[in-house]
């Protein structure tokens, strides 16, 4: 393993009982970029998510963080390398009978030995960095989506991960949200040293904070490159994911025979 990347995926397959979900992937994370993994619904990004974080082993192939092979850690040391990991949930999914002070600092209390003094700080610090040092004694129900989305960010942050893992950040936010989810997602990876993989579909703010992007269909890699690459693609799939157009590779209509002839069919049945 390069010591410039921190997460490498070799050659992965993954399956969910006969069905392939991943095929043959193939990935490089260096350290301190941030990462975007793109493609359609379905096409096996949050299963990568997974497989990264040991909750799921491939089928074949090897996964490796920081030099390690997650799939064939033992159940302390793969507990001991998600210590060095922050994952942010789609919607955020924050505890929701618990203050936003208290959800800040759930893993502190969980993972380390940590006085209560010095947590306090750390959590404020924490939410401070994310603007909402002000609204640590609220509830999550008394939350915006954009700042139980903030919320959810501190979280992740809480213990200084090496890794930031992201499955769809900006899902459901309106535009400033939005805009000031990637900044932050951006300023917090270079102020930790950190590396972020971002799971997304929102392919414009992406191009703003991204180093690097794969693009994903059918469980494997369709193309990959810098954002300024990915503007200027000829790859179709690429080109059609950039501009939202509605037909392409992935067809605007369901199969179905054409309507000249069903409509022409149905009429011959109805004469006869």
């Amino acid at each position: 393993m390069s010591a410039d990347n921190l997460v490498e995926i070799k050659d992965l397959d993954f399956a969910y009982d006969d069905r392939p979900i991943l095929k043959g992937i193939s990935m490089e994370i260096p350290r301190g970029k941030v990462v975007a993994i793109m493609g359609g619904s379905g096409c096996g990004k949050t299963t990568l998510l997974r497989l990264i974080g040991g909750q799921l082993k491939p089928s074949r192939g090897e996964v490796l963080v920081d030099g390690l092979s997650v799939p064939h850690l033992g159940n302390d040391e793969l507990y001991a390398l998600r210590r060095r990991m922050g994952m942010l949930f789609q919607f955020g999914a924050l505890f929701t009978d618990i203050s936003v002070f208290d959800n800040v600092a759930y893993q502190m209390r969980e993972h380390t030995d940590l006085p209560e003094e010095l947590i306090r700080d750390m959590v404020l610090l924490k939410l401070n960095a994310v603007g909402l040092r002000g609204a640590h004694q609220l509830m999550p129900a008394e939350l915006s989506g954009g700042m139980a989305r903030r919320v959810a960010l501190a979280r992740a942050i809480a213990l200084d991960p090496m890794l930031i893992m992201y499955d769809e950040p900006f899902a459901g936010l309106d535009p400033i949200s939005l805009g000031v989810i990637g900044q932050l997602i951006r300023k917090l990876n270079d102020a930790l040293g950190a590396t972020t993989i971002m799971v997304t579909h929102d392919i414009q703010e992406s191009l703003l904070i991204v180093d690097f992007i794969y693009f994903m269909s059918d469980g494997k890699i369709v193309a990959l490159g810098t954002p300024d690459q990915i503007r200027a693609s000829k790859d179709p799939f690429v080109h059609q994911f950039v501009f939202a157009e509605a037909d392409g590779p992935v067809p605007f209509h369901y199969p179905a025979v054409p309507i000249a002839e069903e409509l022409l069919g149905r009429g011959a049945d109805e004469q006869a």
